[in-house]
């Protein structure tokens, strides 16, 4: 507390000496009081001119400056203005291409709903067909199958399955559980019964005899034509080994070789012709081809050739071939039977029940294609509907284009 006592006295006496100082400089020069007048207001001004300076480089400066950027964002505005209208212009676009697609998606549904329509008559059509479908195929089958029997009996005379056709064909009726179809079945059972009762031909059983008999051809022996057979006038004589004996030994081996170049046999009947040696090999192959002819002749149903083969075979056999030989007469037994067996089968010239199918499937076709024409009028009031639709879809796109145009101009001046 003294201390600051002290302090404070301390300053006091400090403040009355400056305060007495300043009395004294103020009582000591009071001639300068003019001149430090026009010095501080000199100064003043000039203060006062060097602020106005500034202060007139600083709104100039400024001015220029908010002049430059006035102008770059007139620049932007204007750049900002044409982006508006660009996109403006992109826009209208985007929404006449929209509305375009709109329109075409409309017509695209509608569309789908014809077809959908459409679909929908045609499973009511299916569902309608599907019913009869299993009978309808049935009977197709049916017919078919009548058919095939027809050719199996008249080009190839099968007559087993020509029958087994048949029956199948019966079956099949018998599936559909229709009354209206028994004079049908009945017709195919009754061409069933002809067929079985004619006499079965074992046309197999005839080639395999026919190609037996053709290797059994080598077998037979001809008839005056031995080739060790004795000669008529036989020279037993014997040469003698004495050299006084040459005449008779010249004129022995000179009958011996005349013997043995010319050789002169028996026959008892002259209408035999006569075979030149090793020509019978030809003979035996011209018997074979006609046994190969009979037997390709067999499937083919060709009697008058299986005929005519035989019998040349026959003649041949007779002629140039001991008939008196085991072999060559069980081979002219063999040839005799085959002759008599015939080949082909009297085949009835028609059906009856091919006729009656026939008819039947034609009704079914008609009675199809009177339901195919029912349902036809429907889908073209469908198509009707739908170009009726069409040019409403287009005038409703050319609205369109026009209200997007006319928005465009519109929206322009006001970005302006």
């Amino acid at each position: 507390m003294t201390e600051q006592k002290n302090t404070n006295e301390n300053d006091l006496q400090n403040g009355t000496s400056k305060a007495d100082d300043d009395i004294r400089y103020q009582e000591v020069k009071p001639v300068n009081n003019k001149r430090s007048g026009l010095i501080g207001s000199a100064v003043a001004i000039l203060v006062i001119l060097a602020i106005g300076g500034g202060l007139y480089y600083y709104t100039t400066q400024q001015a220029t400056k908010l002049s430059t950027e006035n102008q770059s964002l007139k620049s932007q505005l204007a750049q900002l203005q044409q982006l508006q209208d660009t996109y403006q212009q992109r826009f209208d676009n985007i929404d006449s291409q929209f509305n375009s697609q709109k329109l075409t998606i409309d017509k695209l549904q509608n569309e789908r709903q014809v077809t959908e329509r459409q679909i929908q008559n045609l499973q009511t059509q299916f569902a309608a067909i599907s019913s009869a479908d299993v009978k309808s195929w049935l009977l197709a089958q049916a017919d078919f199958m009548v058919k095939m029997a027809g050719r199996k009996l008249w080009n190839d005379q099968d007559v087993v399955t020509a029958v087994s056709l048949l029956k199948g064909a019966d079956s099949s009726l018998a599936e559909m559980n229709d009354p209206s179809l028994l004079a049908i079945r009945r017709a195919i059972n009754e061409d069933i019964g002809n067929l079985a009762a004619l006499s079965k031909i074992d046309n197999d059983g005839t080639i395999l005899q026919l190609n037996q008999l053709a290797n059994q051809v080598d077998n037979l022996r001809l008839s005056g034509f031995e080739r060790d057979g004795s000669p008529m006038d036989k020279n037993d004589e014997a040469i003698s080994g004495s050299l006084s004996d040459w005449k008779q030994n010249l004129s022995k081996s000179w009958k011996s070789f005349m013997d043995d170049f010319i050789t002169i046999r028996r026959r008892d009947s002259t209408a035999i012709p006569l075979l030149a040696p090793n020509q019978d090999i030809y003979l035996r192959e011209n018997i074979r081809s006609r046994l190969l002819i009979a037997s390709q002749a067999v499937p083919r149903h060709q009697t008058e050739i299986y005929q005519q083969s035989l019998e040349a075979v026959s003649t041949w056999v007779r002629a140039y071939f001991d008939t008196t030989d085991p072999n060559t007469t069980a081979f002219l037994d063999s040839i005799n039977e085959l002759e008599k067996q015939p080949i082909t089968l009297a085949m009835p010239t028609e059906l009856k029940s091919l006729s009656l199918l026939e008819k039947r499937v034609e009704k079914q076709i008609r009675n199809l294609l009177t339901q195919n024409e029912t349902s036809q009028p429907e889908a073209v009031e469908a198509k009707d509907a739908e170009a009726t639709q069409a040019p409403y879809a287009v005038d409703a796109a050319q609205d369109s284009a026009t209200s997007g145009t006319t928005t465009s101009t519109t929206v322009a001046p006001q970005g302006e």
